[in-house]
C-alpha cells in the first residue's frame, strides 16, 4: 500500500477554552488536546490517497479546531483500523472487522466503506479494495445467506456455536437472519458498478450469489411455513433469541418478507420490519437493473422486479396507518393479522435513514410524517435529556446512538438542523476524538463501546457533505 504522511492541523481557539496569558502557552495546550488520535502511520491497516487528500482539503475549511479533530480521527478509522486486504488466487479479497468484535458483518462491512465509494476512481487501490469487499461478500453468502456475520477463517468455529441452536456452520460468527445483511451487499455491489463502470465484479461467484439472495428472499415470505431457517439461543436476553422454538412470532403470509432481527441484531417483536422491507425493494430493483442492463438475463431480471412489485404492493397494504397527532406514517413492524408496531431504532435501515438508503423520496410527505413521529417521545425508543436521539433496545433505555444524529443529519433539508447535528455530535464523544455505539441522554461520558468503525466513518461522510453542500456550516 502507499503510505503517505498524516497532516495534523491544530486550530487556534478551543470551544470552551479561555485564552490567557501567553498566547503561545495556549496554543501549546490546544496542540496537547487536539493530537492525532490516528494509529501511527506504519500500523495503519490501509491507506488511501484520495481519502489523504480529502482529510486536508475538508481539515482547511473546518474553523472549529474540536470538529476538525474529530473529522481528521473518524473519517479515515475504517481505513486504519479494520482492513484486511489481499490477493487470494488473484482475485482481491477484503475482509472488514466491525471494530472491538473481530468479524465482519455483512451490514457494517458495506456501510464502512460507503463513503469512500464516491472517490474510487482516484485511487486505484482504493478501487480494489472495494473490490475485495464484494468479492468476500458473495463468498459469505455461499457459505450461508442466513448468517449476519462472518469470520475471516472459514474453518473457525464461532463461539456462539455451543449456545446457539441453529444450522451453524464452521466460518459464520453469528447466523441471525436479518434481511439488511443480504441488502447491503447488493447495495456496494451496485453501488460500485455505477461510480466505477467496473462490471469484473458480476462474476460466477456473484452471479450465483445474488441468485441465492432471491431464493432466500422468496423462503422468508413464509408462504409455505417457517421454511428452512430456526433460531434459538440459550440466553437470558430475549432480544438474543426467537420465540415458537426459534420460528419467530405468529405471522400471516402477505407478500412482505420476513426479518427474524433487526439490523441492531435484536429479535423483532413483529416478523415482518418495514424499513428492511424497503430496503428489499430497492436492492431488487437494483439487481434487475444489473441482470438487464450488464448481465443480460432478462428472465432473472424479470424474477427480482416481480418480486420487489409484490413487497412494494404489501407495504402500501400492510405498513401505514394514520396516527392521531402525524397524520399518515409507516409502521417498525406488522405481522400480516393487522396488527403493527411503532416505534424506530437507530440502526439502519431504520425509518429515519430510508433516503439515505434510496428507499424513499426525502420530500415524501409519509416520509416526512413518519420523520416528525420517530423524532418525538411518542417514539418509545427515542430519548431526551441533556441530548437528545434515538436508541433501541440493543443497549437499553435513555442510551442514545450517535447514528441516529448522523442520519438525522445526513437526511435533513434543512441546514439549521444540520448545524444542530454538527453541534450535538461534537458535545457528546466525550472527549475522545471518536463516536460511540450510544451515550447516556444525560452524560455522553458513560458510553458503549470505545471502537465503533461504522459509526466513525458515517461521521465523517456526514462532515464530508456539509463541506461540499453547506460549507458556511464549517
Amino acid at each position: 500500500m502507499k503510505r503517505r504522511s498524516f497532516l495534523k492541523t491544530t486550530g487556534l481557539v478551543a470551544s470552551g477554552l479561555t485564552m490567557t496569558g501567553s498566547g503561545a502557552l495556549a496554543s501549546e495546550l490546544l496542540k496537547d488536546k487536539y493530537v492525532s488520535n490516528r494509529p501511527p502511520l506504519n500500523e495503519r491497516k490501509f491507506t488511501s490517497e484520495a481519502v489523504e487528500k480529502v482529510i486536508k482539503k475538508v481539515a482547511k475549511k473546518i474553523s472549529d479546531p474540536e470538529l476538525r479533530w474529530m473529522f481528521q480521527n473518524c473519517y479515515p478509522n475504517t481505513l486504519d483500523t479494520t482492513i484486511e486486504f489481499s490477493i487470494e488466487n488473484g482475485r482481491p479479497d477484503t475482509f472488514v472487522i466491525t471494530g472491538d468484535i473481530p468479524a465482519m458483518w455483512l451490514r457494517d462491512s458495506t456501510a464502512q466503506v460507503w463513503p469512500y465509494l464516491p472517490l474510487a476512481n482516484e485511487d486505484d487501490e482504493l478501487k480494489l479494495m472495494i473490490k475485495g469487499l464484494v468479492n468476500r461478500q458473495s463468498a459469505c453468502i455461499l457459505l450461508d445467506p442466513y448468517a449476519n456475520a462472518f469470520e475471516k477463517d472459514e474453518t473457525v468455529k464461532s463461539h456462539w456455536a455451543d449456545s446457539d441452536i441453529t444450522d451453524m456452520k464452521p466460518g459464520t460468527h453469528e447466523r441471525k437472519w436479518e434481511i439488511d445483511s443480504l441488502c447491503y451487499a447488493v447495495r456496494l455491489a451496485n453501488g460500485y458498478w455505477k461510480k466505477t463502470g467496473d462490471t469484473s465484479i458480476f462474476d460466477d461467484q456473484w452471479k450465483t450469489a445474488s441468485k441465492l439472495i432471491l431464493k432466500t428472499f422468496k423462503e422468508q415470505q413464509r408462504k409455505d411455513g417457517v421454511g428452512p431457517y430456526t433460531f434459538s439461543r440459550k440466553t437470558q436476553k430475549y432480544e438474543d433469541t426467537m420465540a415458537n422454538w426459534g420460528a419467530g412470532a405468529s405471522l400471516k403470509p402477505c407478500g412482505l418478507i420476513v426479518s427474524a432481527f433487526r439490523p441492531s441484531d435484536d429479535s423483532t417483536l413483529l416478523p415482518f420490519l418495514i424499513p428492511s422491507n424497503y430496503f428489499a425493494v430497492a436492492s431488487l430493483r437494483q439487481l434487475e437493473d444489473i441482470y438487464t442492463n450488464v448481465i443480460g438475463d432478462s428472465s432473472f431480471a424479470k424474477e427480482c422486479a416481480a418480486l420487489a412489485d409484490e413487497v412494494s404492493e404489501a407495504l402500501k397494504k400492510y405498513a401505514t396507518k394514520d396516527h392521531l397527532e402525524y397524520g399518515k406514517i409507516l409502521a417498525f413492524e406488522v405481522d400480516g393479522f393487522g396488527n403493527q408496531y411503532f416505534m424506530d431504532d437507530a440502526n439502519v435501515p431504520s425509518l429515519l435513514s430510508m433516503p439515505y438508503l434510496d428507499c424513499m423520496d426525502v420530500e415524501d410527505p409519509l416520509y416526512q410524517a413518519t420523520r416528525k413521529f420517530v423524532w418525538s417521545e411518542d417514539n418509545p425508543y427515542f430519548f431526551k435529556g441533556k441530548f437528545e436521539g434515538i436508541g433501541g433496545p440493543h443497549v437499553g433505555l435513555d442510551y442514545v446512538w450517535p447514528m441516529s444524529i448522523i442520519q438525522k443529519g445526513l437526511t435533513s433539508t434543512d441546514a439549521t438542523e444540520v448545524k444542530w447535528c454538527l453541534e450535538q455530535l461534537k458535545a457528546t464523544h466525550a472527549d475522545t476524538g471518536f463516536m460511540h455505539e450510544s451515550f447516556h441522554k444525560n452524560d455522553p461520558k458513560k458510553f458503549t463501546r470505545s471502537w465503533f468503525a461504522w459509526t466513525n466513518t458515517l461521521f465523517g461522510e456526514l462532515v464530508y457533505k456539509v463541506y461540499q453542500q453547506h460549507p458556511e456550516l464549517l
